[in-house]
């Protein structure tokens, strides 16, 4: 029986600039990897290491119609996290997801890999959602 979604593997030709983002922006922290005869590095939510990152030589080929769209993160502390994006000029789309008490900030990695980190709608209270939507839109 399936009991969670372990981790989601990426390969990059840009291994150093994909550990800051991570660093930066999700607040994942860089820890223990097995010795792999190729490099990478494993980013930590806490004790758990929920992306794998992989250095590729050359970039791996975008399918024009990926099956996987997107990753998604839990998390706490929306005022900070978009006030982190706003200062370093990253671009996000957020949105309120209907019927259900929940705010997704839609980012990309440096990769171009699509992220939403979901927060509780009651973290969004008195934050003007329409300022974001108009001035930080991802084209």
């Amino acid at each position: 029986m399936i009991e969670r979604l372990d981790h989601v593997n990426l390969q990059t030709t840009q291994l150093a600039e994909m550990i800051a983002w991570y660093e930066n922006f999700l607040h994942l922290k860089q820890g223990y990897r097995p010795n792999f005869p190729f490099d990478g590095a494993w980013m930590y939510a806490g004790a758990v290491p929920v992306v794998h990152l992989v250095e590729v030589k050359t970039t791996p080929p975008k399918a024009t119609d990926l099956a996987l769209e997107h990753a998604a993160f839990a998390a706490k502390g929306l005022t900070e996290f978009l006030e982190r994006l706003t200062a370093a000029d990253v671009a996000f789309r957020l949105v309120r997801v209907p019927d259900i008490p929940l705010v997704q900030v839609n980012v990309w990695d440096p990769d171009g890999n699509h992220l939403h980190v979901d927060f509780h709608a009651s973290e969004a209270e008195g934050i003007d959602m329409e300022d974001f939507k108009t001035s930080r839109i991802k084209a």
